[in-house]
């Protein structure tokens, strides 16, 4: 039977000894069947989805059981657990199903972010009342009802905690930096965010969890939670994507290949490849939009949601009237190659 993911890494605790976070450094989806067996065999794995704490001992037979299987990441970070002073745990999820725990609430997240998932790949149903706020910090992540009193201690000793964020989600990059990828401030990348090979994050672009881009993309506004955005295409400077949690609204918002959110502009229904949306304009899926022939004349007016996932229209205002209007775009915008180069 197989298994759907595996991963072996260390955990933090609070002082009443549960864990608040995992860092799972080479997670493994759907792991080979002897590999499960030989580590279920190692750690007393009875089967289902499960987390169980592992001793430095029992780490230098899972190293020697993943060397065993050609696992050599594994197998070397397993070997080096074992001189750790961290918590270790070995999570397997036999099946996909919404996160239990915090250790498998960050082996999802972690997933995605190692791209071994696409957002909306994974059962995330819950994930919020799993996780709690943490303080993430200089000092690694601190239970928030022990920061005030870490930051005292600190402060006696002459040292400072300084508080990055106080958040459900840590930043990607504390846990992985995906290949190929620049982002000019890592803390508005959330952890469990999907980001393409050559793909740029500005400084003012965001990506929450659970979304992300295929490939090259030149991230400047936000792409919400649930937001998968196509290769080539470009999200201009504080634009806006309306997101779809896990479990919640029916349409997925998604953009095509190559096509550009304007600055400032705003997204709420999917759309197609080599599309526009001017500067400034925020279509919703409701908006009422004039459809234009070739000619400029008016066609019909529809709503938004009946062009989603249409290709090579260009959505803008009409200066004059307000209107809005929605005409071919056969000579879509040509994206600038220079800014994809990471």
């Amino acid at each position: 039977m197989s298994t759907f993911a595996l991963a072996f890494g260390t955990a933090t605790k609070n002082r009443q000894q549960k864990i608040i976070e995992v860092f799972y450094p080479y997670p493994l989806l759907s792991p080979s069947a002897d590999l499960v067996a030989v580590l279920g065999a190692i750690v007393g794995y009875q089967g289902g989805n499960e987390t169980l704490e592992i001793s430095p001992q029992v780490a230098e037979q899972l190293g020697a059981a993943f060397n065993g299987a050609d696992e050599i990441n594994n197998a070397d970070f397993a070997v080096a657990a074992t001189k750790s002073t961290q918590s270790l745990v070995l999570t397997i999820l036999a099946t996909d199903e919404a996160p239990q725990n915090v250790a498998q609430g960050f082996l999802k997240l972690q997933l995605i972010s190692h791209r071994l998932v696409q957002p909306h790949g994974l059962i995330l149903d819950g994930i919020f009342s799993v996780l709690h706020n943490i303080a993430w910090t200089n000092k690694g992540p601190i239970d928030l009802p022990e920061l005030a009193e870490r930051q005292i201690e600190a402060r006696l000793k002459g040292e400072v905690i300084s508080v990055d964020c106080v958040d459900k989600f840590p930043k990607m990059v504390d846990y992985i930096v995906p290949e190929g990828v620049r982002i000019a401030d890592t803390s508005r990348v959330r952890l469990g965010a999907y980001v393409g090979k050559g793909t740029t994050v500005m400084h003012e672009g965001f990506i929450n969890f659970n979304a992300g881009t295929i490939g090259v993309s030149m991230v400047e506004g936000r792409i919400s939670s649930g937001v998968m955005v196509g290769e080539g295409s470009d999200i201009g400077g504080g634009a806006s994507i309306m997101g779809t949690l896990s479990g919640g609204g029916k349409v997925v918002v998604t953009i095509g290949e190559n096509s550009l959110l304007g600055a400032n502009s705003g997204l709420g229904f999917p759309l197609g490849n080599r599309c526009t949306i001017e500067s400034g304009l925020y279509v919703t899926a409701g908006s009422k939009v004039k459809l234009l022939d070739k000619s400029g004349a008016q066609i019909e007016i529809v709503k938004a949601r009946d062009l989603a996932n249409q290709n090579d229209l260009l959505f803008r205002r009409n200066s004059i009237t307000g209107q809005i209007e929605c005409l071919a775009n056969k000579s879509a915008v040509e994206l600038n190659t220079m800014l994809h180069s990471n």
